[in-house]
């Protein structure tokens, strides 16, 4: 669950969202959390901060998740 902390407190402020918002997104408008960072947890924290962060935009971009005016819409 630390990793998920970090995650999110990281994409968050790689977007200059608020942490409540990444958070609520991932676990309650997508399935991020529990689909990607999760599973992913073996390889994810063993890479360098910039590459998780540069998997999580990826990631986003596949889920369809926008960033406009640092305002985070699921769609």
């Amino acid at each position: 669950m630390e990793f998920a902390v970090f995650y999110i407190e990281n994409v968050a402020e790689k977007l200059g969202v608020d942490t409540e918002r990444v958070q609520k997104l991932f676990i309650e408008q997508s399935d991020i959390l529990n689909g990607h960072i999760v599973p992913e947890y073996e390889v994810l924290h063993t890479q360098i901060r910039e590459y998780i962060i540069d998997d999580f935009l990826d990631v986003m971009q596949e889920k369809g998740v926008k960033v406009r005016f640092s305002i985070m819409t699921f769609s």
